[in-house]
């Protein structure tokens, strides 16, 4: 079974250029505002999005992230409206992969076989659930496989060779590696230590590695987009986002604009790298 996720991969193998993978909150500021957002990347150039699932606890993100999440919160969404939200986008896009990216709890407070069964009919392509380790794989990630969804894993610089099959055993769609240790938005990442990390990955396994934290500009993209299959960019696009925001946090008429101006700047950074690397 292919899904929207291996067939971009696939395709952009073919045009021999890396993903630009974005990373948006469902709901952030509101949601018809994030809606808007989601509609504008596809254009803007991004080829793969993850939603994040807004939670009250979200322990492995950054401030900005952590915010979003709030402001999500506040203004009522829950998991049920988002995936209204990708039902809603599946409108008029049906070939853009659409990643759910969060933490278990709401999904299990949801039921996970009604989540799946709802999320796949709703158009959502893949999961990563950053507190599910692989020891847990009967909780959600073999469920997922089966509902037809990619469950995509993290791995990190701490991850080491031992670790690495486990992380990779029942992961699909793509690897997301976390270019940095700590939390989303904090420090940039290292271009020459990533591509010893790729290169290390792509030993154990055939799937397209994407990576993660840590990439705010168009020159970090490309300089990522070399050696990943694909370069994932989250903070950056909230921190335009709030910096669009009225002094209540409330969305204005650049909201949609900013956040779809920079991922252009950034989709041509990553498509960029092909064309530096001959």
């Amino acid at each position: 079974m292919t899904t929207r996720i291996d067939a971009r991969f696939a395709e952009l193998a073919k045009q021999g250029r890396s993903a630009f993978v974005t990373f948006v909150m469902a709901g952030d500021p509101d949601p018809a505002t994030s809606l808007d957002i989601l509609k504008a990347l596809p254009k803007a150039g991004a080829d793969v999005i993850e939603i994040g699932m807004p939670f009250t606890d979200p322990m492995a993100d950054g401030p900005s992230i952590q915010a979003a999440g709030l402001r999500a919160l506040k203004g009522g969404m829950t998991l049920k409206k988002t995936l209204e939200m990708v039902r809603g986008f599946r409108k008029d896009d049906d070939a853009t992969p659409l990643v759910l990216m969060g933490y278990y709890n709401p999904i299990y407070i949801y039921g996970v076989d009604k989540f799946l069964a709802d999320a796949k009919s709703a158009g959502v392509d893949g999961l990563i659930i950053v507190d599910l380790p692989p020891e847990e794989d009967t909780e959600l990630c073999l469920p997922a496989m089966k509902a037809g969804l990619n469950f995509i894993r993290l791995a990190t610089p701490t991850t080491d060779d031992k670790r690495l099959p486990a992380v990779l055993a029942n992961t699909s769609g793509f690897v997301y590696y976390v270019s940095i240790t700590g939390i989303t938005g904090a420090a940039a990442a290292d271009t020459k230590a990533v591509g010893e990390a790729v290169a290390r990955i792509k030993r154990h396994t055939r799937l397209p590695v994407c990576v993660g934290f840590g990439i705010r500009t168009p020159e970090a993209a490309r300089a990522i987009a070399r050696s990943a299959n694909g370069a994932v960019v989250g903070t950056a696009l909230v921190d335009a986002l709030r910096g669009s925001l009225d002094a209540e946090g409330r969305a204005t008429a650049r909201t949609v604009t900013a956040v779809a101006d920079l991922a252009a700047a950034l989709a041509q950074g990553v498509w960029g790298a092909k064309q530096a690397a001959e």
